[in-house]
């Protein structure tokens, strides 16, 4: 009876959770991205119903905080996958997930690979410019969200941390293609979180105008650390407020904390929540503009 009880229950929650309607989806450009209008129609490939590729119609997956503690903060995420795929769920979905958590909007970005295999896109042009125009669409309908134009931050993992220092420390590529309204907007991030960063984008080339930094990386990771610790000295040297973790005996990829046994990693999460925290992000501005963390 207990067994049948119990098979029931089970039955009963798969069902609910099957029938929780799926996160809203918006195309950045409904006409096509510049450049990929001809092949904006093509499926997406998925694997594993986890990994992303075959993307020509950018796009953000919007999770909303919950009223009860949204504070008007919102995260573009950009998941990382080498730039051949995107890690869509552990890099993406579950980040933005977190991020409710501490009443943060999030908008979880696809965008175009230069890996994927046949794909005549470039990082620095079109997927940076993806990353852009995901900025402004954000904050061109921040009231549509309950966001504040003016805290609106990019976070990215590996791959998508380039994007991010390609966007943030880094001078604006010349935008190609037709031009609309949410073009006029600015992309420039309100702060930044960059997660093992790759290096494309590191040394930044305007760094004097970066907004405020989180990075974080595993001290054994020969591809992202030297990266993450060269972009935050550069910051530092620049006066941009910036933290930085290492953490010890760790490798590539841990995501938000459920890869490896390490209890840092775990609450890596909780360390951009407390710096966010510190400076003034997830507090309505009442006319102060958050600048990092306040002088003591």
């Amino acid at each position: 009876m207990k067994a049948a009880l119990f098979l029931c229950a089970a039955v009963l929650a798969a069902h609910a959770v099957a029938q929780q309607p799926a996160p809203p989806n918006v195309q950045l450009w409904p006409d096509g991205a510049p450049g990929s209008e001809q092949r904006r129609t093509e499926a997406e490939k998925v694997q594993d119903g986890v990994y992303y590729s075959n993307v020509h119609a950018p796009s953000l997956t919007v999770l909303k905080a919950d009223p009860r503690h949204a504070n008007g903060a919102a995260m573009v995420v950009v998941p990382g996958g080498g730039h051949r795929m995107l890690v869509f769920q552990n890099e993406g979905m579950l980040a933005a997930k977190n991020l409710n958590r501490i009443g943060v909007t999030a908008f979880v970005l696809k965008y175009r690979l230069a890996r994927d295999q046949g794909s005549s896109y470039s990082i620095e042009n079109d997927a940076a410019n993806d990353l852009r125009r995901a900025v402004r669409w954000v904050r061109a309908h921040a009231a549509e969200y309950g966001v504040d134009p003016q805290r609106i931050g990019i976070m990215g993992f590996s791959a998508g941390g380039e994007l991010v220092s390609l966007v943030a420390d880094n001078p604006e590529s010349e935008a190609k293609g037709k031009r609309d309204a949410i073009d006029q907007v600015s992309a420039r991030p309100d702060f930044q979180v960059l997660i093992y960063p790759g290096p494309l984008g590191v040394p930044a080339k305007d760094v004097k105008n970066a907004p405020p930094a989180f990075l974080a990386a595993g001290s054994r990771d020969t591809c992202c650390m030297p990266p993450a610790l060269a972009l935050y000295q550069q910051l530092v040297a620049a006066g941009v407020s910036a933290e930085l973790h290492l953490y010890a005996d760790t490798d590539h990829a841990f995501n938000v904390g459920q890869r490896g046994e390490r209890i840092s990693l775990q609450h890596w999460p909780d360390r951009l929540s407390d710096w966010l925290a510190d400076g003034g992000w997830l507090v309505p501005r009442n006319g102060r503009k958050p600048e990092g963390v306040p002088a003591p």
